[in-house]
């Protein structure tokens, strides 16, 4: 570790003794804010994995759906189909801070119907992908939502753990050595002093038994 610079005397002891108690409550308060991102990372990868199998699983029967009705329905009807849809989607962010991260929160309002179409040119395989669509939608949403709060989490996750290191390794172990140092310069001082003191008044002493004797 290295000693800081500063002037080795009894102000800047006290100083750094303050500084060293906020430090140590810093890195308290840094490990604790460290373990609940993990904590709340942990709990949104756990869910982001499950909603991914299952949004995965539901688009795939519906690009199955939807591949059957398109072998069994001519082109020009599939398009026709989706030239006038009904339904209308209003979406919403909002942005919240959870321990100083950003958690993006997705609200959607939907009107109308999926079934824009008249059902005597398409088959009952394109109404049931157009169902299972309609359904997976919010939840594809929800996974985007999940997926970038786990890298807002993960991002404040690195700079905590890089700031709790740096106390942890650097700037605690600094001040507590120049605290040492400090204080050992401080105690050389003191008994340099006290030493001084001491032969001042022996000096004293010898002299006034001196000037005692040659009376």
């Amino acid at each position: 570790m290295a000693i800081l610079k500063v002037n080795p005397t009894r102000v800047a002891l006290l100083s750094l003794k303050k500084e060293l108690k906020t430090a140590k409550k810093g890195h308290k308060l840094l490990k604790d804010k460290r373990d609940g991102l993990v904590k709340k990372f942990m709990a949104v990868i756990y869910e982001a994995k499950a909603l991914r199998e299952s949004v995965e699983e539901r688009l795939g029967s519906a690009f199955d759906s939807y591949s059957r009705a398109s072998g069994m329905t001519a082109a020009t009807s599939l398009d026709t189909a989706f030239m006038a849809p009904n339904a209308k989607i209003d979406l919403g962010v909002k942005v919240n801070s959870v321990m100083s991260v950003k958690i993006p929160e997705f609200t959607v309002e939907k009107t109308g119907s999926a079934f824009s179409y008249g059902m005597l040119e398409t088959t009952g395989d394109l109404d049931n992908a157009m169902v299972k669509f309609d359904e997976v939608f919010v939840d594809i949403l929800r996974l985007a939502e999940l997926e970038k709060t786990a890298e807002n989490l993960a991002e404040e996750i690195e700079k905590t753990r890089r700031r709790v290191s740096a106390l942890e390794n650097v700037r605690i172990p600094n001040l507590q050595d120049t605290i040492k140092f400090i204080t050992m310069q401080l105690d050389e001082r003191n008994r340099d002093a006290v030493v001084s003191t001491m032969r001042v008044k022996a000096m004293i002493l010898e002299k006034e038994e001196a000037e005692t004797n040659s009376k």
